[in-house]
């Protein structure tokens, strides 16, 4: 577990065998804020079920989503409004 004082990644992608220790390092993830991403995966490695869960943090999504919107302002601004659909 990250030290209080370390940043927290924005993405982790979580992966184990299918036991509750794996369900317990995402029910810890989820304590600590982050939300889940996408749909879990599993395969079979011939002896266990191995699962892997993507997790971000809010505030990763919110940054993403001004990024392209400011993006998107400037291509705005660049062609005056013009060639759009």
């Amino acid at each position: 577990m990250p030290e209080p004082t370390e940043e927290k990644l924005s993405y982790r992608l979580i992966t184990g065998p299918d036991t509750k220790e794996f369900c317990e390092r995402i029910s810890t993830a989820l304590s600590e804020g982050y939300v889940l991403h996408g749909s879990p995966a599993a395969t079979f490695n011939g002896t266990d079920v191995i699962v892997a869960q993507a997790i971000i943090l809010p505030a990763a999504i919110a940054s993403a989503d001004a990024a392209v919107a400011s993006a998107v302002d400037a291509l705005d601004e660049e062609f005056d409004g013009e060639g759009h659909a």
